[in-house]
């Protein structure tokens, strides 16, 4: 019986094959979009969890000095010597061919075991290979020298014509732009001799040895839950990331709730014919859930392949995202990972489970005689728009007490979700609402039952009409986004990108030189210095800053003291970012620690966009104090405009430099404009995907329910209105409903637009961008709504303007 009842439920699909393949093509499209997104992030993090297996931080403590500088040699052998087992490691920045990588100096005999696994075998096992097929590298070959740089196979390109560096051993263990190499030949290339900055701590501690502020007051110990800086820089990103895929796959999941829906509807006959003829109602439940798992599990399948797809096209720019905002490398191939595509197999299931759910539940409950009755199928559905608008309400309430009790980013994306879950509930409350009083102004006959006919298609359009609503306010909220941010970073650029030229010198000793040759060819020459140091327990950087008009007139300040400059020029305070601002709560007149144990007042907070680190800004006199061995080869020109582009060929062909070491300031500019763009190329990409799948659903509802209209428009053509008519009114139907939806969208994606600028960006990047508006662009956007709802009522208008008359008056012979 249940074979039977399984193949009798099946022959539906065979019937209406186009329903099948929107079913199918719906819920492989929203799973698509959900995987090519964990596939991205899987990536990303497999990259991250490269990374901290390189530096040691995954589960290990470390050590390191409090002003983030180095430590010495001598204060390595006396932690030993006291009995803190540690491995020493240096890690630093090194350009090579205008490209950064980072070197990372480790010591492999006193390396924590598991460290080097997949990198350095015993001398005796040299040339090993491991489970993934490459060679790994015996010890000897590793210490001795000239060394060996154990790089990425995307890094090989850069390094392969650098005949004065090590030679290169290839190995994925490694992340993009990464060099592992010995210690010592790491202080070689960074040139820091007889130093390191971090200490990894081992597992064979002495009991006995003393309290590591005795040993060396200079050093702090770091948990290892606070080593994974890249990931928790990064997971804001991601979790933007994960936020977009789940709304594509929710606007998705209305298409297949359209089509399942409709399938009940369509055989509630054929419930009723087996229910009578003896099919248990748990069989033919039984039956319908083998059948949806059946299709879920194809539809998942097709979702895999989109998946990776989309994640094939989308990581190389997802990759210099990271790259351009974080710094962190991310590999540009694809993996096919097992956690992505079992999150999307298992997200097709759920989904499928969620949008049969109700459907389900109605047949279950109804009467044998009842399942085959239009009037009851009604009935039992026609308290939901009740419960859809308390839904509504509850949500909006627990958005707001959320936004004025809750913080953090978490709190932030539950906010945005009960924005939108709440305006897609509520929506065919309003658009009955709008239509019952547009019916109240119509005179005419025709008018009016067209306003109430509108008015009966709302339940069977409304979940495609909620996708769209999604859709556009998705896109009107991430496009005011992005657009606010484009134009503050644009003016904010024009502030900081003040100087004509920027130079970077090969060496100290030319960049000396160099700043002697410009003095009496520029108008000054102002050094561009820093160094990474520990800020309010933060990972950051501190600049040096000397007295020139061209701080004063254009540093972006977003608050400061009336003697701000005056302050920091003489010593006696500083800037710091509105990053640490923010995540370290310092304010105007709080002090904040600072190397050598000095501490200085915050004098001025300004904007620092696309930079995750704290930031700090002293007199260049108290940086060059605090680190004797800064690294001075970076310097800006101020000159006339006229005169940048001759003295910048005036340099490279003096002093042999690359093209990249003296760039102008529209060069620049147009460098990051660039990165900017690129960095939303995600966005924008997922923008489209949502919307696209949103028309599909309006395509799909409108073109489903073509057939069960006849029996609507049958007596209206018997009572005069021509088919042609008709199928104007179609058309006009499906355009105000889009009409009417894109408005209730714009202050929704308006809202959604703030919620991202002062709640989300803060809590993810740690700073707020002025909210700009963009009318034209939600003009288009409503524009590409009307035009997508035309195109999509168009098929089921021209084949309603050419059904033939007979079928038409064959409905009156029907019950129906």
């Amino acid at each position: 019986m249940f074979a039977l009842s399984l193949k009798a439920l099946l022959s539906h699909w065979r019937r209406h094959p186009g329903q099948l393949l929107t079913l199918v093509l719906g819920l492989g499209l929203a799973t698509g979009l959900w995987c090519g997104v964990q596939a991205i992030n899987a990536e990303a993090r497999a990259s991250y969890d490269r990374a901290d297996e390189t530096l040691a931080r995954s589960s290990r403590a470390t050590i390191v000095a409090k002003d983030g500088g180095m430590i010495s040699t001598q204060t390595f052998v006396a932690l030993q010597r006291a009995g803190w087992r540690t491995s020493p490691q240096l890690e630093g920045t090194l350009r090579i061919e205008n490209t950064r990588f980072r070197i990372v100096g480790i010591e492999p005999l006193t390396a924590p075991p598991g460290l080097l696994s997949g990198l350095i075998t015993p001398a005796a096992n040299n040339g090993a290979q491991t489970d993934s097929g490459e060679q790994t590298l015996g010890i000897d070959t590793f210490l001795n020298p000239p060394g060996v740089l154990i790089v990425h196979p995307d890094s090989a390109a850069v390094l392969a014509n650098q005949t004065d560096l090590p030679p290169q051993r290839l190995s994925t263990t490694v992340s993009p732009g990464v060099i592992v190499t010995d210690i010592s030949v790491a202080q070689d290339l960074l040139k820091k001799p007889d130093s390191m900055n971090v200490l990894v701590v081992r597992g064979d501690q002495i009991d006995t040895r003393p309290p590591l502020e005795e040993v060396a007051d200079t050093l702090e110990l770091v948990p290892p839950e606070r080593s994974s800086d890249i990931s928790e820089l990064t997971g804001a990103f991601h979790l933007n990331l994960t936020a977009f895929g789940f709304l594509s796959f929710a606007v998705g999941l209305f298409i297949v709730r359209g089509a399942v829906g409709l399938a009940f509807e369509q055989r509630r006959t054929m419930v009723r014919s087996l229910r009578l003829l003896g099919v248990p109602n748990t069989t033919l439940m039984l039956a319908i859930g083998v059948e949806l798992l059946v299709l879920a599990t194809v539809a998942g399948a097709l979702g895999i392949l989109l998946g990776y797809a989309i994640a094939a096209v989308l990581l190389p720019d997802v990759a210099a995202t990271l790259r351009g905002l974080y710094g962190a490398q991310v590999a540009g191939s694809l993996e096919l990972r097992w956690q992505w595509w079992a999150s999307g197999m298992a997200i097709a299931l759920a989904g499928t489970a969620l949008a049969a759910a109700g459907s389900l539940w109605q047949t279950s409950r109804l009467s044998i005689l009842d399942a085959g009755r239009a009037r009851a199928w009604a009935m039992a559905s026609g308290s939901t728009q009740r419960w859809q608008l308390i839904a509504a309400l509850a949500l909006g309430t627990l958005g707001a007490v959320l936004l004025v009790a809750g913080e953090g980013l978490v709190v932030g994306f539950i906010i945005l979700g009960a924005l939108l879950l709440s305006a897609a509930l509520i929506l065919p409350f309003v658009l009955a609402t709008v239509l019952r009083v547009c019916a109240g102004f119509s005179n005419s006959v025709v008018v009016q039952w067209f306003w109430a006919d509108t008015r009966q298609q709302v339940p069977g359009l409304s979940l495609a009409l909620m996708a769209l609503l999604l859709a556009l306010a998705a896109n009107i909220g991430v496009s005011t986004m992005v657009g606010s941010f484009r134009d503050t970073f644009t003016g904010w650029l024009d502030q900081r990108l003040s100087a004509q030229l920027y130079v970077t010198a090969s060496t100290q000793a030319q960049a000396a030189n160099m700043r002697a040759y410009l003095t009496d060819r520029a108008d000054a020459v102002l050094p561009i210095w820093n160094e990474d140091a520990r800020l309010a327990g933060q990972k950051g950087q501190i600049f040096g800053v000397s007295d020139h008009p061209i701080y004063r007139e254009n540093w972006p300040l977003l608050s400061r003291t009336a003697d701000a400059w005056d302050r920091v020029l003489a010593g006696k305070g500083v800037l710091i970012n509105e990053q640490l601002h923010r995540r370290a709560d310092l304010q105007l007149g709080d002090t904040l620690a600072l190397p050598q144990g000095d501490a200085l007042p915050v004098v001025a907070i300004y904007s620092d966009y696309g930079n995750p680190l704290a930031q700090a800004m002293v007199t260049v006199d108290l940086l060059e104090g605090w680190f004797p061995d800064l690294e001075r080869k970076r310097f800006a020109v101020v000159l006339a405009d006229n005169q940048a582009a001759a003295l910048a060929d005036d340099l490279r062909e003096r002093y042999d430099l690359a093209g990249r070491q003296v760039v102008q300031q529209n060069v620049v500019k147009a460098f990051s404009i660039r990165v900017f763009e690129q960095t939303f190329a995600v966005t924008d990409a997922l923008n489209v995907l949502t919307l696209g799948i949103a028309a599909f659903a309006i395509f799909t509802s409108l073109v489903t329910i073509a057939n069960m209209r006849q029996p609507q428009l049958a007596p209206v053509w018997a009572m005069g209105v021509t088919r042609r008519k008709l199928a104007i009114m179609e058309i006009i139907r499906a355009v105000l409903l889009a009409l009417f939806t894109a408005l209730l969208a714009l202050p929704v994606g308006l809202a959604l637009a703030w919620l991202l600028l002062a709640v989300v960006n803060v809590a993810a990047f740690g700073w707020r961008l002025p909210m700009a508006w963009f009318p034209v662009e939600w003009l288009r956007l409503g524009g590409i709504a009307l035009v997508a709802a035309a195109l999509a009522a168009l098929l089921p208008a021209l084949r309603l303007a050419r059904t033939p008359p007979a079928r038409l008056v064959q409905v009156f012979t029907h019950e129906r």
